[in-house]
C-alpha cells in the first residue's frame, strides 16, 4: 500500500520555537488552516481509503478537510504522537532534546528525563503505521492512507526504519503539511518514494 505520511500545520508554538509534544497540544495558527485546506486541495486527488492522525489537536484539525473531502471521519491514533520532551515541555532550548534524540541511533534505551526512550517511540510509532496498514488491507490491498504526524517523530522514524545515512537531512526541509510518501505492507518492508516533492529511493 502507499502511505502518505505528512507533517501538521503551523502552530503558534512553531512560531515561538516552543517544544510542545503533549496532549492536547496547540492549535493551528490562521496560516496553519490555511495549510490543511490547501493539503486537502493537494491530496484529493489521490484514491485515498482513510485518514489517520495523532491525537494531538494540531494534527486532527490539519486532518479535518481532507476527511470532510472524502466523507470520512479522521481515525486518531495515539501511536502517532510527537516524540515526547518530557521534562524539557515547552522550552525554548531544544539542544538537549536534539542531542539526546540523536543518541538513540548508539543507545535506543536511552530515555528522554521525563519522557520516552528510543525503543518506547520506534515500538509505539512502528505500531501505529502497522495498524494503518492492517486497516488498508482489509479494505484493499492496493490502495492507500494519509496519516497526520509530527517533525521530529517523522524523522527519526525515518531515518531508523528506512536506514537513511547520516548526512540524509542536510539542506532537505521538513515544513509543516510536507507529504513523505511511503510505500510497504503488513511485513514492514516500508520504501521511501518522495520526501515532499523530490523523487527519492531509500530503503
Amino acid at each position: 500500500m502507499r502511505l502518505y505520511l505528512t507533517r501538521h500545520g503551523q502552530t503558534s508554538a512553531n512560531v515561538g520555537r516552543l517544544l510542545d509534544t503533549a496532549v492536547p497540544g496547540r492549535d493551528l495558527t490562521d496560516l496553519g488552516r490555511q495549510q490543511a485546506t490547501a493539503l486537502a486541495e493537494k491530496m484529493r486527488r489521490e484514491d485515498l481509503t482513510a485518514v489517520y492522525s495523532s491525537d494531538l489537536v494540531r494534527a486532527q484539525q490539519t486532518a479535518a478537510p481532507l476527511a470532510d473531502h472524502l466523507g470520512q471521519e479522521v481515525v486518531t491514533l495515539g501511536g502517532l504522537r510527537e516524540i515526547q520532551a518530557g521534562d524539557w515541555e515547552m522550552t525554548t532550548d531544544w539542544m538537549p532534546f536534539v542531542e539526546a534524540v540523536g543518541r538513540w541511533g548508539g543507545n535506543p534505551d536511552e530515555r528522554i528525563p521525563g519522557g520516552e526512550s528510543g525503543v518506547e517511540f520506534m515500538t509505539r510509532y512502528t505500531e501505529a503505521l502497522h495498524r494503518i496498514v492492517a486497516d488498508v488491507h482489509a479494505r484493499d490491498v492496493n490502495a492507500s492512507a494519509l496519516a497526520v504526524s509530527h517533525g521530529a517523530a517523522m524523522r527519526v522514524w525515518c531515518a531508523a526504519a528506512l536506514g537513511m545515512p547520516p548526512d540524509w537531512f542536510t539542506g532537505r526541509a521538513l515544513d509543516n503539511t510536507l507529504v513523505v510518501t511511503l510505500e510497504g505492507g503488513l511485513e514492514g518492508d516500508w520504501r521511501l518514494l518522495a520526501w515532499g516533492d523530490e523523487p527519492v529511493t531509500v530503503g
